[in-house]
């Protein structure tokens, strides 16, 4: 039914769960992934102790090798499950945003993400990205607790 699937993945241990469990429903539906991470840019007015503690050039870096890590695991995973899996990164003030834009510009036929990640606190007032995602992506949406 599925033949393409992006799963986002923001390194939280929920997230990496749903990871792993869309790896393994694609693997079963015989689809193809795309993992995508995002980053946030770097903002001097934030809440976010990872922006806080860091110059611009220092969070960009780790920000980086963070999303790179997340790639590289969910790569690894893909391999072993015998998944194809193409790895993107991407930057976005709006996480959601990029989710739903990747999964129309990649032609994906389902996303499949965590019901909400590492954005703690923010999530509550401004509303978590997976709630965003469904409520405007125009592509199914499967949703892991």
């Amino acid at each position: 039914m599925f033949s393409h699937i992006l799963i986002p993945d923001d390194g939280s241990p929920l997230s990496t769960t749903a990871m792993q469990a869309a790896l393994e429903f694609a693997r079963d539906a015989g689809a193809k992934v795309t993992v995508l991470t995002v980053i946030e840019p770097y903002s001097i007015f934030t809440a976010s102790p990872e922006q806080l503690e860091s110059t611009r050039a220092e969070y960009e870096r780790l920000s980086r090798t963070q999303a790179g890590n997340i790639l590289a695991a969910a790569e690894r995973e893909a391999k072993r499950l015998g998944v194809p899996c193409e790895a993107v990164q991407t930057e976005s003030d709006d996480p959601y945003l990029a989710i739903i834009e990747t999964a129309a510009q990649r032609g994906c036929d389902l996303i499949a993400m965590a019901s909400h990640g590492r954005r703690g606190i923010s999530a509550l007032v401004l509303g978590s990205v997976a709630q965003k995602v469904l409520t405007y992506s125009t592509v199914p949406v499967l949703v892991y607790r």
